[in-house]
């Protein structure tokens, strides 16, 4: 069984405007515009309820990456980087252990979820400016935590990025070859 499809004229603001341009009617003295024809609507689709929850926001940076970071308070240790496990979107141990390593530092990896959205530079400094937002973020839950988070070295931002190309050179150092003849 083959259902029939209606299509839907498109109207434009114009055509509206015309219909709506209909004639007044005089009643008691008073103009009343026609009635205003209107327009279908639109299919619409049911979205799942979105739970706004309160959260505590920083930003962490390392060479060319930014992270910015969402502390959400009683969680379940929950760590997710543009919207996938932490787990699954840094490839080695290591850097999930640079990521995680300010909540272990502090005893909130299983009381607080994370959320972090990163973008630029490459999987290492992407991991740092994570672990430079999450830092920050906990001192932002409790400032007792600062003393631990400094002396692990976790708040601060490590200024090292790559320097830039000079002219009359290769790169930022890098002199063309010599040559004698």
């Amino acid at each position: 069984m083959i259902a029939k499809v209606k299509k839907i004229k498109k109207t434009t603001k114009k055509a509206v405007m015309a219909k709506a341009k209909v004639s007044k009617k005089k009643v008691k003295g008073e103009e009343k515009p026609a009635a205003i024809p209107q327009e279908r609507p639109a299919i619409v689709r049911e979205k799942e309820p979105v739970i706004k929850r309160p959260y505590l926001c920083a930003v962490g940076r390392r060479k060319e990456a930014i992270a910015t970071v969402r502390l959400y308070k009683n969680g379940k240790g929950g760590i997710t980087v543009n919207k996938k496990l932490y787990s699954e979107y840094f490839p080695t141990s290591e850097l999930e252990q640079i990521v995680s390593s300010p909540l272990k530092s502090v005893g909130q990896a299983d009381k607080v979820d994370i959320e972090a959205k990163v973008r630029g530079g490459g999987m290492r400094g992407q991991a740092e400016a994570v672990r430079l937002g999450i830092a920050r973020v906990l001192v932002q839950l409790n400032i007792n935590f600062k003393k631990n988070l400094r002396k692990a070295g976790f708040l601060t931002r490590d200024p090292r990025v790559k320097e830039r190309k000079k002219y009359g050179l290769r790169r930022a150092r890098r002199a063309p070859q010599w040559q004698k003849r």
